[in-house]
């Protein structure tokens, strides 16, 4: 099993940045790939980014790319998503999420049903 533990949440305003983070206990997290969602209220839990787990492959959604960067520590077991230029509309309850053990060559997954463990998730807010 793999415990998931986010953190780095708040509220911020528009143009503003904010730092998640991942951290797993239970397992070490070196041969899982990564992913963050979210979902605002109403809304479908939408793919943020995803990373292979030797941080080799990262991959983003189109509405945050160029934005927020994600990163890991396999040392640490945690991974970090990096959020700049905060608009209000990426207001949602963030989570992490881990895809594994996965062999080498697996680079990571777009959808959250392909993902195992997850965090509880962190609120980030964005006011205008």
């Amino acid at each position: 099993q793999v415990q998931l533990v986010e953190s780095g949440g708040g509220l911020v305003q528009a143009g503003g940045s904010l730092r998640l983070s991942c951290a797993a206990s239970g397992r070490t997290l070196s041969t899982y790939a990564m992913g963050w969602f979210r979902q605002a209220p109403g809304k479908e839990r939408e793919f943020v980014a995803g990373i292979s787990w030797s941080g080799g492959n990262t991959y983003y959604a189109d509405s945050v790319k160029g934005r927020f960067t994600l990163s890991r520590d396999n040392a640490k077991n945690t991974v970090y998503l990096q959020m700049n230029s905060l608009k209000p509309e990426d207001t949602a309850v963030y989570s992490c999420a881990a895809d594994g053990p996965k062999p080498a060559w697996y680079t990571g997954s777009y959808y959250y049903t392909d993902y195992e463990f997850w965090g509880q998730g962190t609120q980030v807010t964005v006011s205008s």
